[in-house]
Order: structure tokens, then sequence, then C-alpha cells
């Protein structure tokens, strides 16, 4: 059974626990999604299945990926992903795949894209501290120095410094499922996830202990 989902991010809230308790929580438009292709061993030499997930308008697709969809029947897509399996036996184009898939208690990992900051220094990027404000001081919020004198006469790999911030691949691992709502296509995560609201995520069952 295929134990991976593509959704969408709708925001936070929080819920309330059997001891009344409460639970921050982000709410993910998990699916619904189709299988647009599947992927053998011994054609494409891995095992594989394609999903697609959130409605496309045709006019924004092109002839090639419009066959594509037709051969599952299924589609226009706005997000095609691949999930590796390690047998496709029991699955086939067009097979819908539900919230239903996972239970109340399950941990999952959640793939999003972190916001973006733009060009940022060291103090919002890294969190360093500023310098003195008071009179005369000309170092509050630059780096400082950043050489390594005579030897060996370069900045080093990995140091921390101004630049592009957010925007990235984040995977936030082993969060717990609150809540499964099949007729509102809901999951509800313990937690918080990367990405701004309405940005796409991946969520799959975690693989840590």
């Amino acid at each position: 059974m295929i134990k991976t989902i593509i959704g969408k991010k709708l925001g936070m809230t929080q819920v309330f626990g059997e001891e009344g308790e409460a639970i921050p929580v982000t709410v993910l438009e998990a699916g619904p999604c189709f299988i647009t292709q599947v992927k053998t061993e011994s054609n494409d030499g891995y095992n594989a299945l394609q999903l697609g997930f959130g409605v496309q308008k045709p006019q924004r697709v092109n002839k090639p990926l419009k066959g594509h969809f037709a051969k599952s029947g299924k589609g226009p897509f706005r997000i095609l992903r691949e999930v590796r399996v390690e047998s496709t036996d029991g699955f086939d184009l067009g097979q819908e795949i539900k919230v239903d898939i996972f239970e109340v208690g399950e941990r999952v990992d959640v793939i999003g894209t972190s916001k973006g900051r733009g060009f940022a220094g060291t103090i919002k990027r890294w969190g360093f501290h500023r310098g003195p404000v008071s009179h005369g001081s000309k170092n509050t919020r630059p780096p400082g120095s950043i050489g390594c004198s005579a030897w060996p006469s370069r900045v080093i790999k990995g140091k921390k410094l101004p630049g592009h911030m957010g925007n990235r691949r984040v995977t936030v691992k082993n969060l717990q499922v609150v809540d499964v709502r099949p007729e509102q296509n809901l999951l509800l995560v313990k937690g918080a996830v990367a990405g701004a609201p309405n940005s796409y995520v991946i969520i799959r069952k975690t693989n840590k202990g």
C-alpha cells in the first residue's frame, strides 16, 4: 500500500485533546491524488508511481502533457510527483489515492518549500548579535572580520555570511497525525510545516523508529 500523498498547506490552528490540552496543528489538504503513470523495473529500471494533484486549466497544458493525461483518463493536474514503491502490483492508471491511507496517531514527514526572504544579512539569516549603537560605533550590523590571516588566505567554505534566505526544500520529520477527515480531504498534523499558506507539500509515512 502506498503511504505518500501530495497536498496543500492551508494554515495553522489548534484543536483540543481528550484531556482538554490545546494542540497546535497544521491543516493540510491531502489529495485526492490520481495515478497518471506506472513505472516498472522492466520498462524504466525502477518501480514508481506518478501522482497528479490539483486542478489545472486545460488551456494551460501543452500537447505532450494532454496526451500523457489522456492515457490515465484523469487530469489535467497542476502538480506531478513520483513516488518510489517496492512493487507496482495492485496499482492501475487513474486509481485514486485519498487521505484515508493515514491513521490518527501515525507519524509522517512533510516536505515543503520554505518562505523566500530574499537577500538577508547575518542577523536575520543566522541570528548574529549586532554591535554597539553608541556614538562613533561603525560595527552595528556588519558580520565583522571573516579572513584567515596569511594562511590559508581565503574564506573557509560554509562561513555564515549574508546571502539568499529561504525558498528551499525543507523536510519536517516525525510529525504526529492528530486527525484525519476523509470527507473533507483534510489531514491535521501536530506542529509547524515549512511553507506559506496554499503552498504544495508532500506527505509520506516517516521512516523514523
